[in-house]
Parts: C-alpha cells; sequence; structure tokens
C-alpha cells in the first residue's frame, strides 16, 4: 500500500478540522434557533455543552482516527475487528453521504446569493421573501448551483489533504474570521443594536423549553462535524507530534468563536432595523437582505457576508466528500482523483430530488415531509445521534485502553492530566446525554 498522506502542520490540520465543523449549523441553523430559543440563555446552554459533550466526542474521534491511521471504514475494522462495531463507520459514510446530497443543495443556493449580490441582483431583486421563493422554485436554477458547488467539492478533494483540502482551509478560514470581524463592528455601531447585542448575550432562562435544551444538547456534536467519523478520516492524516486535546479544544473554541460572532453580527442587525429574530430558516436568505439593503453600502456588506458563509459550506462539505472518497480508496492515493470525481457525480444525482423538492417535486411527501426535509430529518436526527452513541459506546468499552490512554497522551504534556477528565465524562455523561437526545428524537416521529 501506498503511503497515505498527511497534514503538513499543526495549524493546517486544525484549521481544516475546524472549517469541517463551521458551516451551515454555526453560522445558518445557529443563529435562527438562538433567535426562537431566548437568546442569552440558549448560547450559554450551548457553550457548556459543547465543552462537556461535544468536545470529548471530537477528541475521540481524532483518537480513533490517529490511533487506527486508516479512514472511517477501515479504522473500526482494525481496531475491532470482525465485530459489530464495523458498521460505526459504515453509517459515518452512508450519513455523510446523505447529508451532502441535500447540503450542496443549500451551498447552491448561497453560491447563486454571492453571485447575484456582485451586480445588486439580491438587495435590488424586489422583495426579499419572493426573490428566495425564485431561486429555490427555479429547477434549472437550483440544479445548476448545486453542480457548480459539487464540482468545486471534487476539485479541492482530487487535489489531496495538503494541496486540496488543507491549502483552501489556510485560506479560507483566515478570510472567514476578518471578513465576521467587519460585519460585526459595523453591526454594532447602528442606532438600537445595544437591544440586540443584550438579547444575545444577556441569558433569559424563562424563554428555554426542555426542548430548547435539547436542541443545544444536539447541536453541541452536531456542530463540532462528530458522529459520522469525519474527524476519524481526518485524524488518520496525524502526525504524532500533534496533541489530540489540544487541536480538540483549539477546534471547539473556533466553533464556539464563530457562533458568537455569527449572533454579533447578525442580531444587532436585525434589532436596529426592528425585525423580528425569531423568523426561522429564512433569517439568512430572508431578513438578512431586507437589514443590508436599510445600510449604507449593504450591498457590499451583504456580499462580505455571503462569501464568508459559502466558504464556510465549502470548508464544511469538504470533509464529507473526503470520508466517502476516502472509504473507496483506502489508502491507496494513485485513485484519489478518479474516486473524487464518482463519488462527487454519485452524490450530485442522488441531491437532485433535493433540489428539485421546492418546485417540480414540492407535492410529493413522505410522512409529512418534502424529500428535501426528509432527508435532513434522518440525517440530523437519527444517523447523526446514533453515530454518536456508537462512537461513545466504542471508544470507551471496546477499544484497546492502552491505545486509547496513548493517544491521548502523545505530545499532550501537561494536558495528559486531563485523561482523568475526559474518561468518565465519556464513559458517562456522554453516552446518557445522547441516548437521551435520540430516544426524545425517536418519541418526535
Amino acid at each position: 500500500m501506498e503511503k497515505q498522506q498527511q497534514w503538513s502542520s499543526k495549524i493546517g490540520f486544525i484549521l481544516s478540522s475546524a472549517g469541517a465543523a463551521i458551516g451551515l449549523g454555526a453560522i445558518w441553523k445557529f443563529p435562527y434557533v438562538t433567535g426562537q430559543s431566548g437568546g442569552g440563555a440558549f448560547l450559554l446552554l450551548f457553550i457548556l455543552f459543547t465543552l462537556l459533550i461535544g468536545l470529548p466526542m471530537l477528541i475521540s474521534e481524532f483518537i480513533i482516527g490517529r490511533g487506527s491511521g486508516r479512514e472511517a471504514v477501515s479504522a473500526y475494522k482494525k481496531l475491532a475487528p470482525d465485530s459489530f462495531w464495523t458498521v460505526t463507520g459504515k453509517i459515518g459514510v452512508a450519513g455523510c453521504f446523505l447529508l451532502l446530497s441535500f447540503y450542496s443543495v443549500v451551498g447552491g443556493w448561497v453560491l447563486i446569493y454571492t453571485v447575484r449580490s456582485l451586480y445588486g441582483g439580491v438587495i435590488d431583486g424586489g422583495d426579499p421573501g419572493a426573490l428566495f421563493g425564485a431561486v429555490t422554485t427555479n429547477a434549472g436554477l437550483t440544479i445548476g448551483g448545486h453542480a457548480v458547488f459539487m464540482l468545486l467539492n471534487i476539485l479541492v478533494i482530487a487535489a489531496g489533504i495538503q494541496n486540496g483540502i488543507e491549502r483552501s482551509s489556510k485560506y479560507m478560514m483566515p478570510v472567514l474570521f476578518i471578513f465576521f470581524i467587519i460585519l460585526v463592528v459595523r453591526s454594532l455601531t447602528l442606532d438600537g443594536a445595544m437591544e440586540g447585542v443584550a438579547f444575545f448575550l444577556q441569558p433569559d432562562f424563562s424563554e428555554i423549553t426542555g426542548e430548547a435544551v435539547l436542541y443545544a444538547l444536539g447541536h453541541s456534536f452536531f456542530s463540532l462535524a462528530v458522529g459520522f467519523s469525519c474527524m476519524v478520516t481526518y485524524s488518520s492524516y496525524l502526525g504524532r507530534d500533534v496533541s489530540i486535546p489540544a487541536s480538540a479544544g483549539w477546534v471547539s473554541i473556533m466553533n464556539i468563536f464563530v457562533s458568537v460572532l455569527a449572533g454579533l453580527a447578525i442580531f444587532p442587525a436585525v434589532f436596529a432595523f426592528g425585525l423580528e429574530p425569531a423568523e426561522g430558516p429564512g433569517l439568512l436568505f430572508v431578513v438578512l437582505p431586507a437589514v443590508f439593503a436599510q445600510m449604507p453600502f449593504g450591498e457590499l456588506f451583504l456580499f462580505m457576508f455571503l462569501l464568508l458563509f459559502l466558504f464556510a459550506t465549502l470548508t464544511s462539505s469538504f470533509s464529507l466528500l473526503e470520508i466517502i472518497t476516502a472509504a473507496f480508496t483506502k489508502g491507496e492515493e494513485s485513485s484519489r482523483k478518479k474516486m473524487a470525481l464518482i463519488s462527487g457525480i454519485i452524490v450530485f444525482l442522488a441531491g437532485i430530488p433535493a433540489a428539485l423538492s421546492f418546485s417540480v417535486l414540492a407535492d410529493i411527501s413522505y410522512f409529512g415531509r418534502t424529500i428535501f426535509d426528509l432527508t435532513d430529518y434522518l440525517v440530523s436526527n437519527i444517523l447523526l445521534p446514533l453515530g454518536c452513541l456508537l462512537i461513545a459506546l466504542f471508544i470507551v468499552w471496546r477499544m484497546d485502553k492502552a491505545l486509547v490512554k496513548e493517544q491521548f497522551e502523545l505530545s499532550a504534556g501537561s494536558l495528559s492530566r486531563t485523561y482523568a477528565i475526559w474518561l468518565p465524562l465519556m464513559r458517562w455523561i456522554v453516552p446518557v446525554t445522547i441516548a437521551v437526545v435520540f430516544v426524545y428524537t425517536m418519541i418526535q416521529l
């Protein structure tokens, strides 16, 4: 077998992993769910659960990946040969396939909006709600955006770990942070912005419901891209000179930081112009264009926001296509380009029904959901929590304990002491918490 590629640097791995985690969840879903769930109280719960649930899970996937030196499917075969646990990696690949099939549809929308904003076609496009409807119901346009988005993914994954994922993340992630800070500064200088800041940062637990608590729990590991073994595949390219707990800590902090920046960019502007923070999924595509339309140089700031959102969406989707491609190449880098192309084309074809769910297939529904919504529900509420639960049980109850401890402490320095905290969290708190979320989800079916 050929020598497997590796990340060229620690920062390259951290930025790429952070890019995989920071995407639709942090920039699109987190703000509108926060708006619907009481603002600051939800933010506080999200941070708490990220540190107590998401971070330990991220460390676990890093340990499995580097400990095996294999991609998602082969990792479990190596660590637990001829056992039930190999299904964990297969669930991960299947979940990534389904997730990318509709994720790239949303990525296509972002791409369309970004291009339109270059020539004023978003703010000057009339009513934002009507424009969003016109874009999503245009079958040719949505499939075209879906195709271009998948093509960008294929090109990056075909280029490899260092020249593709790592290089693009090194450029995209710093730009994302710079643009976000510019947008936050602009948002905070608007008249009436402090009301939005208070809503976002001051906890009001009277607004928190049981459902909001469970969603904060689920979002804590969803937002870190754990559960589908994406991070198992990423960490399989990791050298022995990198600290796993330190890297996972940085990725978690960056994810929280971006979520906070998203809130500070959006809520002050929404309140400044007297709009509704609990708008829901349309917050990005409907409310924000209306907000930017009322700002001086609004089209420029909207373009910057859409561009950083596109970057975040792409870096997340890279990890999804990489786990699918890696599952088929199995370390044979000579077949990477071919398998990236084949995998990308299959995902594109599988995503066409989701892309058409708002137009020619709008009348087709299963269990009261469109094809797009059903795929989203299956991935987010069933396969992802199931994957998280299996990984949490595997790392503590099946994987070799000496190997787990060795990988945790390797190059960790003083952070190796945190093993005594991480282990009981993974043994009891994390699996029980994930099981609660999973059971609640199944009850809601």
